[in-house]
């Protein structure tokens, strides 16, 4: 490759990215011209995809359409182990069963993003139980406990007199020799899984072989814009949600991290995106960029129609029933049979109490998206996505979790 076509592959592989390790080796593998092996690993933990799994995914096409082949590793071997990472206590392990399913549902999701020619789906269970006890003994050979220790979790756990089980310093061993196992080129990861990374390239040192580069992505936070977008905690958009689903979430999330959400999952170029800011800057209401960016994701993992139609009955719903643009949303938990319209009003602010609420449905002042609430034991379960006002000008998006 030219200089200048791998300053231009450069670009684009730091594009959002928190850290590239080490840029040099990179840009010396880039200039050989030679097909590079880009593995990114995802532990079969949860069954359905989200946007914070696409972001180290778009960035796997990236590389893709830039002639470098993608290695999804489906971690069936250290899901059972259990990572901790993020956490101060042991995940527990998945059971063969349960890695195998979640397996299928990852398999059918990823293709929506990557290319399949040029897309190798791998599991690290292959390798592993070819290597044996005798083989594990021996990798577990190659680095201390102080090494270990230095991870960032188990130095806190071991500090707070947490438990740390044996077979935990497994997992960050196992995903290093993954890296040797498939020669890698280049792993992705979030920032929490730097340390693993890491491994990666020692291990490869170790067994002889070119070491990998890192490129480390941001976690992106959640619909909250505060927590990691996570399923647990309900501030995830799924990418096999309904259409209106999407669209409705993303309408959501604040202008600030709007930009955020873009930069990491659309596909427009970084010149479009600064177009889109100078408009912004110059008046152009965020919604009407967010507008765009929903359609782009719906497109993606729906189709156009199915994003047209999300945005008529979104309008549908905000601008002719008289809904101002921005209004809060608040998730509330109603995975116990669902909560009472009376509660859902209280815990929204809608109301101060639940006899206000009461006597509000009574007078006729509470509507659910436009039709006037009469029924005083309505209760709105898990799942539910509604705008409910109270009066004339209090209005709330509410989504039951």
């Amino acid at each position: 490759m030219t200089d200048f076509a791998v300053d231009e592959a450069l670009q684009i592989i730091k594009r959002g990215c928190d850290e590239l390790i080490v840029e040099k080796e990179l840009v010396d593998k880039l200039k050989t011209g030679k097909t590079l092996r880009v593995k990114a690993g995802f532990d079969p933990t949860a069954p359905d995809l989200h946007l914070g799994h696409t972001v180290l995914l778009n960035k796997m096409r990236q590389l893709q359409d830039l002639g470098h082949h993608a290695l999804f590793l489906i971690g069936d071997f250290t899901g059972m182990i259990g990572d901790p990472t993020g956490k101060n206590a042991t995940r527990p392990p998945l059971t063969r069963e349960q890695v195998v399913e979640n397996a299928k549902s990852y398999t059918e999701q990823v293709f929506k993003i990557l290319d399949p020619e040029r897309t190798e789906v791998v599991f690290n269970s292959t390798w592993m139980d070819q290597l044996g006890s005798a083989g594990v003994v021996k990798l577990a050979a190659t680095h201390t406990v102080a090494r270990m220790l230095e991870r960032d979790d188990f130095n806190k756990r071991y500090k707070n007199n947490q438990p740390i089980a044996i077979h935990e310093f497994l997992y960050p061993l196992v995903q290093g020799y993954d890296s040797v196992a498939l020669n890698a080129d280049l792993e992705l990861g979030g920032t929490d899984q730097k340390f693993n990374l890491l491994m990666g390239r020692e291990l490869q040192k170790h067994y002889g072989q070119s070491p990998q580069c890192i490129l480390t992505m941001p976690l992106l936070e959640g619909t909250d814009g505060i927590n990691k977008m996570s399923k647990s905690l309900g501030n995830y958009i799924g990418i096999t949600e309904s259409s209106n689903e999407i669209f409705g979430k993303i309408m959501s999330v604040s202008d600030e991290l709007m930009w955020r959400y873009i930069e990491l999952l659309s596909s427009a170029s970084l010149s479009v995106i600064a177009e889109w800011k100078a408009q912004a800057a110059a008046g152009v209401n965020p919604r009407d960029i967010k507008v765009r960016f929903a359609q782009e994701i719906i497109t993606r993992f729906h189709n156009a129609v199915a994003a047209e139609q999300a945005l008529n009955d979104f309008e549908s719903r905000f601008r002719q029933g008289g809904i101002p643009d921005e209004i809060a949303t608040v998730m509330l938990d109603g995975l116990n049979g669902g909560l009472p319209i009376a509660q859902v009003l209280k815990q929204a602010g809608l109301t101060p109490s639940t006899s206000d609420a009461m006597r509000m449905i009574e007078q006729g002042g509470v509507k659910l998206d436009g039709d006037k609430v009469s029924d005083k034991a309505l209760v709105l379960r898990a799942g539910c996505d509604v705008v409910l006002q109270v009066g004339k000008r209090k209005y709330a998006r509410i989504m039951i979790i």
